[in-house]
């Protein structure tokens, strides 16, 4: 049985969240209580996908992440939350973290980390869009007691059905195009390597970070990841994959994905965030120096061979 008995998980209908639940319901006799706070919004919008969630005997509260008594009230007899709230609301986690080492029962939080190592190295800090994750931690390290509340951020990286995409209009930031054949690989030299974690791994990480809560993955990061690659062994599995007619390859450089970053935080284009983050990680800014996977149980994830065909598929779906 699972340290963590009862859970509450906020943003379980997006993008992560939606992973994260779907990895934890299939092991729910591990679980007590599994409850989902979701928004009046969210809950007139996908009746469906609640409905399912109920069939599945999973608690369904109704409330705004804002209202203070809402949150406390879901917070009764809950001792671990999990945070899937998307980078736009990670501020929102202060005062739930807050609420949360108040709560008589809440003993665990997993804030919403999946993604870049926001602590890399000294850089890391200076990075824009880390701010709002950095401020959180700060909050939840240097405000809470470890009596009243503990922590482990699940660091996963890149997703890696996103690094793959080549996106119009921001081909400095590289990718693939799968239906036009067309590839351009970050970096100037072969082999520069980047971790990746696939969304739906995300969720079995997240799930084995409960079933093997330890001293060690209790108030520390782990950095975890699917697999680790570069873009030429990508564009290689590609073309191992599908044969027939060659791709258009190309290859841009750091220092001209940095020119389109500056240039996009200069005119306050929404795309300047990819693009800084897609610099760190043709920098190495995910390359752990032991992943964390081990102490989690080593959970079964995706390579990059799994990960390639399903992008094929998807594709031609399209």
């Amino acid at each position: 049985m699972s340290l963590a008995k009862n859970i509450l998980l906020f943003g379980a209908t997006g993008n992560i969240g939606s992973f994260i639940l779907d990895a934890i319901l299939p092991e729910r006799s591990q679980f007590g209580r599994i409850a989902i706070f979701t928004s009046p919004h969210t809950a007139e919008t996908k009746t469906s996908q609640l409905n399912k969630l109920k069939e599945q005997d999973v608690e369904v509260i109704v409330g705004n992440v804002e209202d203070e008594n809402a949150v406390k009230a879901a917070y009764e007899g809950i001792d671990t939350v999990i945070s899937a709230l998307g980078r736009n609301t990670l501020a929102q986690q202060i005062s739930l973290i807050r609420l949360a080492a108040a709560s008589s029962t809440v003993k665990w939080f997993l804030p919403s980390e999946y993604g870049t190592d926001i602590k890399y190295g000294p850089a890391s800090a200076n990075e824009k869009p880390h701010q709002q994750k950095l401020k959180v931690r700060a909050y939840l390290e240097n405000e809470i007691s470890r009596d009243n509340l503990a922590y482990s951020y699940v660091v996963t990286g890149p997703f890696a059905e996103m690094y793959l995409n080549l996106m119009p209009g921001m081909e400095a930031a590289g990718g693939w195009d799968v239906k036009g054949r067309r590839a351009v690989l970050l970096g100037e030299k072969e082999n520069g390597e980047v971790s990746l974690t696939t969304m739906k791994d995300v969720g079995v990480l997240v799930l084995n970070t409960l079933l093997h809560a330890t001293a060690e993955t209790q108030n520390a990061p782990l950095c975890v990841n699917s697999f680790t690659t570069s873009p030429d062994q990508i564009q290689a599995e590609f073309e191992r994959q599908i044969g027939g007619q060659p791709w258009d390859v190309s290859r841009i450089s750091l220092a001209k994905l940095r020119e389109a970053e500056d240039a996009a935080w200069e005119a306050g284009n929404p795309a300047a965030t990819v693009f800084t983050l897609r610099r760190i990680w043709g920098e190495g800014g995910t390359l752990y120096a032991k992943r964390a996977n081990g102490l989690i149980g080593e959970p079964k994830v995706m390579g990059l061979e799994e990960v390639v065909a399903n992008e094929i598929q998807r594709v031609s779906r399209l």
